[in-house]
């Protein structure tokens, strides 16, 4: 049987870093903190909650990308894993945080 590679799972949270209330995008699944960018480490394929590390993802870098935006690297601080992850266009003003998303695409992973 194919395993779905994307799965919406679209929720608001509490962000594990922050600590600011964050709400669901309302047209994709949202996985990463507007405001400092965190992530957690909860999906194998987007949206499946299949992963059991749980960590905290920070943002470590960023791309920008002429179609998508930018590309966000998240680096898991417990298992180190690395993932990448488009950054969110919320029209309702939950926008990711720009400045960061700029300051970010200097930095090597």
């Amino acid at each position: 049987m194919e395993t779905k590679r994307f799965t919406k799972n679209d929720s608001g949270f509490i962000c594990a870093a922050c600590g600011r209330e964050v709400e669901p995008l309302g047209y994709t699944s949202r996985n990463h903190c507007p405001y400092c960018l965190a992530s957690l480490h909860l999906d194998i394929n987007p949206g499946d909650r299949a992963a059991d590390c749980g960590g905290v993802m920070d943002a470590v870098k960023t791309d920008p990308d002429p179609k998508k935006g930018f590309i966000i690297y998240h680096k898991c601080r417990k298992c180190g894993e690395i993932r990448r992850n488009k950054a969110a266009l919320d029209p309702r003003g939950q926008q990711d945080n720009m400045d960061l998303l700029i300051s970010l695409t200097a930095k090597e992973l």
